[in-house]
C-alpha cells in the first residue's frame, strides 16, 4: 500500500526539525525540492523518488482532521498538518514515513497519523525497489509529464494506491490529476473496501479520465462508483467482459444493502449518476439522466433517515476592481445551515478561515494569468456542510461555478421551504444565472461509500434574470405542465420551478422537460 502517514503538531516544524525528520533514511538519500517549492522529495541513489514530505499546512478550521482522519484522531486546530507520502516501489518506504513523521511528532510534542507508524528509528533504503503491488504490464518508470510518485505508472493510466479513511482532494492529488489528464492517461485511485471519497474528490473524478478502484476479497477489483467489476488489461483497470446477454458484472459488495434491485445492470447505469453536476449555461438545465426508471425500483443504501441537500447554481459577475466573490456561495450556506462556511482552502484539508476578499484576491490573481481558480469550503463540525467553487473569467465577466452539499442526520429535515426565498436572494443581490437543486438519502457525512447509493431527486430549478431574457419571458414562463413563480423584479423577474418533493422519480422527466422547452429554437 503507498503509506501516508501524517504529522500534527501545535508548533510548526521548522527547518531544523525538518531536517531531523529528512535523516531518517540516512545520509544515503538525496533531496530535491518539487512542485515549485511546495514539497520535499526523498530520493535513491539512482533519482527514483521514494518518499516525499509536504508543506507543512496550519489548519485553522474546526473538524477538519475528525472529518478526513477520524474521530479517533487526538488533535484538533489549531495543529500544524505535515503529511509524509512514501512509494511502495522501495521496500521500507512506509517504515521511513513513519520515521520522519515520528520524528517531527516527538520533537514537536504531537502525534501521528496512523499512531502505530509513528517511530525515530533510522531505516536504511535498499539502492534497488521491489516488485510493484499490482501486476503491470510495463514496469514503473519515470515520465517528465506526470508525477512520479506514483505506484505504478504505464502508457494508459496512473496507479496510486491509497490506504486511508477518507480519500480527499489534497495538493498531490489535485495536480496528479491534471499531470495525468494533460498525458493522456486516465488515474486509478485503488483503495481497502471501507475507504470513502469526499465529494471534492468525487467531483473532480467524473470531470476528468479517472476510475475509483476498489479491492474486494470476492471479485478482485471493481469501480467504487458503478460496482462494475474490474480487471487489471492492457495496462490499465478496466470492466470484464459483459455477460451473453449483455449484462455488466457488478460486485455483490457494491450492492450490499440495496433491496428491490430490478437487475444488476440497472443499477450499474443508476449508481454511475450523480445527477447534474452543474448547469453550465442559463439553458442548460441538465444532462439528461436516462435512470429515472431504474432508480424507482432500486430503493436506497443510505443510512437510514440521512439525507444530503445539493445545489448546483452558477453566478456572472460584472468585472469590477469593486467585486467581492464569495457572496452566493455565503448566502446559500446561511440559509441552509444557519451560519456561514467555516473555512476555504485550494484543496484539502480546508486550512484557512472563511474570508470572501482573500478568496477574490486568489481568484484576481489567477485570472490575470488566464488561469481559472478551484476552491474547497467547509462548514462547521456540527453542521456537515462542503462545496466546490470555480471561478473562471467570461467575455460575459466573471463566473462563479458552485455545487454546495449539506447534509442532515436523523431526525434533521432539509429547509425545503426556504429555497424559494434563497432564489430569490441570489437573483437579486447575487447575479444567479441559474440554480438546480436535488435531494438524495445518502450519508450525513457527505461522504461517497464505495456502495450503491441512490441518485438525487430535482426539487426545483431557477433562472435568473439575465437568462429569463435570453430564452424569452413569454417562452420561459409557458414550459408545459409547470407554473414558474416570478422572483424579484417584476419587470426583470427571475423564473422558479417547483420540480417534486425529493421522493417523486418524475422529477427528472419534468426537469428533461423543461430543458427541452427553454432549448428550443436555440
Amino acid at each position: 500500500m503507498t503509506q501516508d502517514v501524517i504529522a500534527l503538531t501545535p508548533k510548526m516544524p521548522e527547518i531544523r526539525t525538518l531536517l531531523a525528520g529528512l535523516y531518517a533514511g540516512g545520509p544515503e538519500l538525496r533531496v530535491d525540492n518539487v512542485s515549485e517549492g511546495a514539497a520535499i522529495r526523498l530520493c535513491a541513489s539512482d533519482g527514483r523518488p521514494v518518499a516525499t514530505v509536504e508543506v507543512p499546512l496550519l489548519l485553522q478550521v474546526p473538524g477538519e482532521i475528525s472529518r478526513l482522519l477520524g474521530a479517533g484522531v487526538r488533535a484538533e486546530a489549531p495543529t500544524w498538518w505535515t503529511e509524509v507520502r512514501a512509494t511502495t516501489a522501495f521496500e521500507g518506504a512506509g517504515r521511513l514515513a513513519g520515521s520522519v513523521a515520528g520524528r517531527l511528532a516527538t520533537v514537536l510534542g504531537g502525534t501521528t497519523w496512523p499512531a502505530e507508524a509513528a517511530h525515530t528509528d533510522v531505516v536504511p533504503i535498499p539502492s534497488h525497489g521491489c516488485e510493484a503491488p499490482v501486476d503491470a504490464d510495463h514496469p514503473l518508470d519515470v515520465d517528465v509529464d506526470v508525477d512520479v510518485d506514483v505506484d505504478v505508472l504505464t502508457e494508459q493510466a496512473a496507479v496510486v494506491i491509497q490506504d486511508r479513511p477518507v480519500v480527499a482532494a489534497t495538493t498531490w492529488l489535485t495536480e496528479l490529476l491534471r499531470t495525468t489528464a494533460r498525458s493522456g492517461r486516465e488515474l486509478q485511485i485503488v483503495t481497502p473496501p471501507g475507504a470513502r471519497l469526499t465529494l471534492p474528490v468525487r467531483t473532480l473524478l467524473i470531470s476528468v479520465p479517472a476510475r475509483w478502484v476498489v479491492r474486494d476479497p470476492e471479485c478482485g477489483y471493481y469501480d467504487g462508483l458503478s460496482g462494475a467489476v474490474l480487471r487489471w488489461h492492457e495496462g490499465r483497470f478496466a470492466p470484464v467482459p459483459a455477460t451473453q446477454d449483455g449484462r455488466i458484472p457488478v460486485a455483490e459488495a457494491f450492492l450490499a444493502g440495496v433491496a428491490g434491485v430490478a437487475g444488476v445492470a440497472g443499477v450499474a447505469g443508476v449508481a454511475g449518476v450523480a445527477g447534474v453536476a452543474g448547469v453550465a449555461k442559463a439553458t442548460e438545465t441538465a444532462e439528461t439522466a436516462e435512470t429515472a426508471e431504474g432508480s424507482e425500483a432500486a430503493g436506497s443504501a443510505a443510512p437510514h433517515g440521512q439525507q444530503q441537500l445539493h445545489l448546483s447554481l452558477r453566478t456572472t459577475h460584472p468585472a469590477g476592481e469593486h467585486l467581492v466573490l464569495g457572496g452566493a456561495l455565503e448566502a446559500a450556506w446561511q440559509a441552509l445551515t444557519g451560519a456561514p462556511p467555516a473555512g476555504w482552502a485550494t484543496a484539502e484539508p480546508v486550512n484557512l478561515p472563511w474570508a470572501p476578499r482573500q478568496l477574490t484576491e486568489l481568484a484576481r490573481a489567477r485570472a490575470q494569468k488566464s488561469a481559472p481558480t478551484w476552491l474547497v469550503a467547509v462548514g462547521a463540525p456540527d453542521r456537515p456542510a462542503i462545496a466546490t467553487l470555480r471561478i473562471v473569467r467570461t467575455q460575459a465577466g466573471v463566473e462563479e461555478q458552485i455545487t454546495l452539499a449539506v447534509g442532515y442526520a436523523p431526525g434533521r429535515l432539509p429547509p425545503l421551504d426556504a429555497l424559494p426565498e434563497l432564489a430569490e436572494t441570489l437573483a437579486t443581490r447575487h447575479h444567479l444565472a441559474s440554480m438546480l437543486t436535488q435531494l438524495r438519502p445518502a450519508r450525513a457525512d457527505l461522504t461517497t461509500p464505495p456502495h450503491f447509493e441512490a441518485p438525487p431527486a430535482p426539487l426545483s430549478f431557477t433562472l435568473g434574470p439575465d437568462a429569463v431574457r435570453t430564452v424569452g419571458r413569454a417562452r420561459a414562463e409557458s414550459a408545459p405542465d409547470m407554473r414558474p413563480i416570478p422572483l424579484g423584479v417584476a419587470a426583470r423577474p427571475a423564473l422558479h420551478y417547483s420540480l417534486g418533493d425529493g421522493t417523486d422519480p418524475v422529477a427528472w422527466q419534468r426537469l428533461k422537460s423543461l430543458d427541452r422547452h427553454v432549448r428550443a429554437d436555440r
